[in-house]
């Protein structure tokens, strides 16, 4: 919510009146230091206002009723028409991710987080082939930059609707000092910058919910999907090209075995490494944001890939065995395939980096999993932050 300042108070007043922690609120500020002047807008993380009728109320009333300071009313209520205003602290998820999760699903997400969550910063870090905004979330203010993404694959779109579930979830606990999987939330704000791109893939994943129109008459997708009008199984770019086969780790290998040879549904590395917008974001992105750690989502198998060619450094074993005994999932140190994003970035930082396989069947997998996935996964996201 957003309150108008008055002289002398300051953002330590306001993290104490509304009990937010001050680090939260100060960064909803970056711009406002000291005492305040009277008729600032200042954020307030973590809250809504409710409007209560004046004619059956007063302002004693509602602060017993509502348990609040009487000072935070007053701030709230400064203006004497209309009827009053109530903050009301966010104690419960403001999204349902759990639905066919398109790239409006995420716009729509990202915006309502970022209103009553306004300490989070949400950045374009490129465009897609058809010029949607790769969307990357940050958030804390720590030096240790942990990365997570989902929907490198269109038919994977269900990491996403994971990701921004965890956001939520991180966000609801960070406002309100708690806790997920027992662990502590707010200590991590000032420790660790957590860096998300939840969509990768925004075209692909669109052609696979909506179908052809999503093409826009740019790309003959449907040619490309042998006139089959139904897009489930599509893995790649809305130019046929597989973003997890793109990078520069022995990508030429993958070229030369990989069919089809040509763009489509899936697998196709493209003519040349780093083609396509998208995968070239992602890898600007890694040199730009210097990753201590890199977790991206996949689906399917409940196992996840944590070495690359003896490249990985020492610690990715210990950080593989807790993400193992937390989850359930399978710990692999190898695999036969080169060119995805772990690969690189492995090779190109010696860092930790782990492709997570998210729940098990065939791609895309069904919603009545997603209590499941996120049950294990969240295990993972979590020990990411603090090991």
């Amino acid at each position: 919510m957003i309150i108008i300042s008055r002289n002398g108070d300051s953002l330590d007043y306001y993290s104490k009146l509304f009990q937010i922690p001050q680090v939260l609120v100060e960064e909803a500020n970056s711009d406002i230091q000291g005492i305040l002047q009277e008729g600032l807008y200042v954020n307030i993380p973590g809250f809504i206002l409710r409007k209560e009728s004046r004619n059956d109320f007063d302002l004693v009333t509602i602060s017993k009723h509502y348990h609040l300071p009487l000072d935070a009313l007053i701030l709230v209520n400064q203006s004497n028409q209309g009827p009053f205003s109530v903050p009301v602290r966010i104690m419960g998820p403001l999204l349902n991710p759990v639905k066919f999760y398109d790239y409006q699903s995420l716009l729509d997400d990202l915006e309502a987080l970022t209103v009553h969550y306004p300490f989070i910063k949400v950045e374009s870090i490129g465009k897609s082939v058809l010029g949607k905004e790769l969307l990357e979330v940050r958030i804390g203010q720590g030096e240790k930059v942990i990365h997570f993404n989902g929907s490198f694959h269109a038919n994977e779109w269900i990491t996403s609707a994971i990701l921004m579930k965890w956001l939520n979830d991180l966000l609801l606990a960070l406002s309100n000092d708690d806790r997920i999987c027992g662990i502590a939330c707010l200590p991590f704000f000032q420790e660790v910058t957590i860096s998300v791109v939840p969509m990768v893939n925004p075209d692909g994943v669109d052609l696979v919910l909506k179908g052809e129109e999503a093409a826009e008459g740019c790309v003959d997708v449907l040619e490309m999907n042998n006139g089959n009008p139904a897009f489930y199984a599509w893995k790649a770019n809305i130019r046929g090209v597989d973003l997890n086969n793109q990078y520069p780790a022995k990508w030429e290998i993958e070229k030369q075995r990989k069919v089809p040879q040509a763009p489509a549904p899936r697998d196709f590395p493209g003519e040349v490494c780093l083609s396509e917008p998208e995968a070239i974001a992602m890898k600007e992105l890694a040199e730009k944001r210097n990753f201590c750690r890199v977790l991206a989502l996949h689906t399917q198998g409940k196992e996840f890939y944590w070495g690359y060619e003896g490249w990985e450094p020492k610690q990715s074993e210990e950080i593989a065995k807790e993400f193992e005994a937390r989850s359930g999932y399978r710990a692999v140190q190898y695999v036969d395939s080169h060119a995805g994003y772990k690969d690189w970035f492995i090779q190109e930082f010696r860092k930790e980096a782990y492709t997570i396989e998210l729940g098990k069947g065939i791609n895309p997998l069904p919603l009545s999993q997603f209590p499941s996935i996120y049950g294990e996964s969240v295990h993972i996201l979590m020990a990411a932050l603090y090991m």
